[in-house]
């Protein structure tokens, strides 16, 4: 199962043993929360595929999850003391060296599933589902848009490690490879005053800082975090928002038609592990 730099190409098989996998790390995430009382939802494709699917969105490979900042700060507080680390780990970018996402993974031990491109990454990479914090947009006008762009700048370093090798255009190639020398402590530091200059009074609007939103998009409605009802996730139960109609249009338009097949989107990989059955 392994072809180290070269494509992947999974069989449908095993797509489901990894969405079988994800479901076991969301109901460990489900388990913590409901000991805990930490409020989370489904965000993104997977919110899209309990709606349409009731299920996967059938060709999708991950699985995400939200949590507004301070529910996610005390979810990683949490799995210190109530994950089964026997099983399960979680990584963030300020515990896990080498590691350089904006938002936290769990994977599953004794997995594997390289992004085709990120085998050098230092980091072990199981079979994962997305942990995302939501941190507030700025109300004003101008503060929105220069929160935006600094979210931008962070995504783009964060990236530039994975952009200087893989990236085609020479131009944008070497632009990353001079952002990749930017010490991480340091960006991590200056990361987390960006986030902690967003703490505090609420705003209207909501985002994972560094995930690309929508063209024209500052942010997500806080009440598509807050106001909640229950959806089937295949033989789970999940929360999602109550406005789903609201938040799925703003997210992908006309979310209940499928996308031609060309535009159906799966992470290359390299390398895969399943658990062992």
């Amino acid at each position: 199962m392994e072809h180290d730099n070269h494509y992947y190409k999974l069989t449908q098989d095993e797509l489901k043993k990894i969405q079988d996998a994800q479901k076991e790390l969301i109901r460990e995430v489900q388990r913590i929360c409901k000991k805990c009382g930490i409020r989370f939802n489904m965000v993104g494709g997977t919110m899209l595929g309990a709606v349409r699917h009731k299920d996967y969105i059938p060709w999708d490979d991950d699985a995400d999850i939200g949590f507004l900042r301070t529910e996610y700060e005390k979810f990683r507080k949490a799995c210190e003391t109530e994950l089964d680390h026997e099983k399960y780990y979680i990584q963030d970018l300020r515990d896990t060296t080498g590691y350089r996402w904006g938002y936290g993974k769990l994977r599953r031990k004794n997995t594997e599933f390289v992004r085709l491109g990120q085998e050098f990454m230092p980091f072990d990479k199981g079979i994962s589902i997305d942990l995302m914090p939501f941190d507030n947009v700025p109300d004003h006008w101008l503060s929105k848009r220069i929160h935006f762009f600094r979210c931008f700048l962070y995504r783009k370093i964060f990236w530039s490690e994975v952009g200087s090798r893989t990236e085609r255009n020479l131009i944008k190639r070497l632009v990353y490879k001079i952002m990749s020398l930017l010490p991480m402590d340091s960006v991590i530091k200056s990361y987390q005053q960006f986030i902690d200059s967003g703490c505090g009074k609420e705003t209207r609007l909501v985002r994972i800082l560094t995930f690309p939103t929508p063209k024209g998009v500052y942010g997500y409605d806080r009440k598509w975090y807050t106001r909640l009802a229950m959806y089937r996730f295949g033989d789970l139960t999940l929360p999602g928002a109550e406005d789903y109609d609201g938040y799925l249009r703003v997210k992908y338009g006309s979310y209940m038609e499928l996308p031609p097949a060309e535009k159906r989107k799966v992470h290359p990989i390299s390398k895969l592990k399943l658990p062992e059955e």
